[in-house]
């Protein structure tokens, strides 16, 4: 199975999960640092008159109120974002999970994650972005970041829904959007069922309300039931998947986007047994019934070539989480959205699709990391080399220890550098007490993790992203 097709079928469908209803030439961004962002102070958007508002400074946007009939906007309209550049070669892909019923026509995309492959580098990032942030939609006004698409279906945005959510995003966040790929519920359902499920690694343990039977009739009380998946590694058929991919109930946005993105990567493995390249013809044929895509067969054959460069280590996972926003109330509607926060959200932004390009005449080794697992549950070996690669590192699961091990600890055997060893352990919530310094030239791995009996798997990759 090669992984160009791997990541075709990912982008396709794997973040592609509906929400619930219960709830060029352009400068590059600066290099963000934790300074910068612990001395940017927190924003709080400050109602203004309900007028009419001036033009924008880029004449290149359309004016408020050039579309639709939208209310004034409660807060100051902010101005583009810096545009990032992109190599030629990139290309990035808006993965939308629509919440759209049969036999309705309104639907908003309550799943939003941008998926920027690059060629050259050997790199994907993919960056969630929550339901509810309140942004500008240019030509229109502040709303929430999931209605774009529906309104640029009725309003007559140029282009319709897919162009004006593009334009959103390539304002507020200074992302340019090449494709899109849309799903309901049960295009996701089948597709993971057709994969014959998926093995998920569940960081943390979750519970939230679940039907009991997924034909049940959800406006019926008695029909939901709390339902429990403890953290480990978890076969999901499609329901299970979709379940866990969409509930927040009981969690949060932030929460549910985490597992949003461990449903992908576990796509992502469960594809990887497969060998469907040949079969790429006939399958998109298939998925077009259920994926609404500007994406064309031909687009999807050129990522086929990235087979041999993207592993797990190589996808990084970034979230507009909890430091790049604040949560306010939208007087006038009372709506609970949650604004930008320009300056950590910019840094987020940029540190994001930020990738060094490979030297050919210095061929950088690969930070590669052996996984003993020490712990006694069967699991979080598996669970602790996901992590590892949430961090950049490959990750090698080894022959478990016979005995249980006392504390966690990291082995450097002297072939990387100190900020290396450290970012692991900052990775880990780990202390420089846990770090074993073992120089051995001979060694196939650069570091080896023993996962002991004191180790959490749970942990929150929407916090803290650009480091202490």
């Amino acid at each position: 199975m090669t992984r160009g097709w791997l990541i075709s079928l990912a982008v396709l469908t794997a973040a592609c999960v509906p929400a619930s209803k219960v709830e060029s030439g352009a400068p590059r961004l600066a290099k963000p640092t934790a300074q910068s962002i612990a001395d940017a102070p927190p924003e709080t958007p400050t109602p203004e008159a309900k007028t009419t508002p001036q033009p924008l400074p880029d004449l290149g946007w359309p004016a408020p109120f050039s579309y639709g009939n939208p209310p004034a906007p409660p807060t100051p309209i902010p101005p583009p974002s810096a545009q990032l550049v992109f190599d030629r070669q990139v290309v990035n892909i808006l993965l939308l999970g629509s919440d759209r019923r049969p036999q309705s026509s309104s639907f908003r995309t309550d799943v939003l994650i941008i998926v920027s492959i690059h060629p050259e580098k050997g790199a994907v990032a993919m960056l969630s972005v929550p339901r509810d942030l309140y942004v500008y939609l240019p030509g229109y006004s502040m709303q929430r970041i999931n209605t774009a698409f529906s309104l640029g279906e009725t309003i007559g945005y140029p282009g319709g829904g897919p162009a004006l959510l593009a334009d959103t995003i390539r304002y507020n966040l200074g992302i340019p959007i090449h494709h899109f790929a849309r799903v309901e519920m049960d295009g996701f359902s089948r597709i993971v069922d057709t994969l014959g499920g998926v093995e998920v690694n569940v960081t943390c343990s979750y519970r939230d309300w679940r039907l009991k039977e997924p034909y049940l009739n959800p406006n019926v009380a008695q029909n939901w039931r709390l339902y429990t998946v403890t953290s480990g590694v978890v076969h999901m058929d499609g329901d299970l998947a979709l379940w866990y991919a969409r509930s927040r109930s009981l969690s949060s946005d932030f929460d549910r986007s985490r597992r949003q993105q461990e449903v992908l990567r576990a796509i992502y493995r469960q594809v990887l047994s497969f060998n469907l390249i040949p079969q790429l013809p006939a399958l998109y044929s298939e998925l077009s019934e259920t994926v609404s895509t500007d994406i064309g067969l031909t687009d999807l054959l050129t990522l086929a070539p990235l087979s041999a460069r993207i592993g797990s280590a190589d996808i990084r996972s970034r979230f507009i989480g909890r430091d790049e926003v604040t949560s306010w109330r939208v007087p006038v509607s009372g709506a609970q959205v949650l604004v930008p926060n320009p300056a950590s959200l910019q840094a987020l932004v940029a540190s994001a699709f930020d990738f060094e390009a490979p030297d050919e005449l210095v061929p950088e080794a690969a930070l590669t990391v052996e996984v003993i697992n020490a712990s006694g549950d069967t699991t979080w070996g598996a669970l602790a080399a996901e992590r590892l690669n949430y961090a950049g590192f490959e990750a090698f699961v080894g022959p478990a220890a016979p005995n249980p091990a006392n504390p966690t600890q990291l082995f450097d055997f002297g072939l990387a550098s100190a900020e290396d060893s450290l970012a692991i352990l900052r990775a880990f919530g780990l202390g420089s007490a846990r770090l074993v310094s073992s120089p051995d030239p001979a060694s196939p791995f650069v570091f080896r993790l023993v996962v002991g009996n004191d180790y959490d798997p749970c942990f929150d990759p929407t916090r803290g992203q650009l480091g202490s």
